[in-house]
């Protein structure tokens, strides 16, 4: 049996002990471990921070500074798609809040937000690296340019949502 801590969603207790001890000593390990739990729980549960501070000798504060701050830690499970609108400069500059604005409609959320059968999560990233292809998306992953509302509408009909 496993040992589970957490909140809402609970956690493997041991499987992040393999992980904090996997970077023990590690000047800067902070960032890996929190990809490595990401990796491993698909998010940051905020019961995991004490345990991840107390390895590390920071704050709470410290570490609950760096999930918040980097959209990659996300706190909550994510839903079996998701889907990332560019919002950055260059993208909102050629037409980011319309798309923003027509996948919360076909999807059914808000921006930040998983839908309640836990499909897809739809949130905001601040530059996927395609400035001069803009407005941008990821959808699982992939990523596609150029996008016009139409154009996402297909791109999320073809990921099945």
């Amino acid at each position: 049996m496993l040992d589970r801590v957490g909140g809402n969603h609970g956690y493997d207790a041991g499987r992040l002990a393999e992980i904090l001890a996997a970077h023990a000593g590690r000047k800067g390990a902070l960032l890996p471990i929190l990809h490595d739990v990401v990796g491993e729980f698909g998010f940051v549960d905020d019961a995991m921070v004490p345990a991840i501070a107390d390895a590390l000798n920071l704050s709470r504060a410290e570490v609950h500074g760096v999930v918040t701050f980097y959209h990659d830690f996300r706190r909550r499970p994510a839903g079996r798609h998701v889907v990332k609108l560019c919002i950055a400069e260059a993208c909102k500059s050629r037409g980011a809040d319309a798309l923003a604005e027509a996948a919360e409609r076909q999807l059914g959320i808000p921006m930040h937000a998983t839908g309640g059968d836990g499909a897809v999560t739809l949130e905001p990233v601040y530059c996927l690296g395609l400035c001069s292809l803009s407005p941008a998306a990821m959808v699982d992953g992939k990523l596609h340019a150029r996008l016009t509302t139409e154009r996402l509408a297909t791109v999320l009909a073809e990921a099945g949502l």
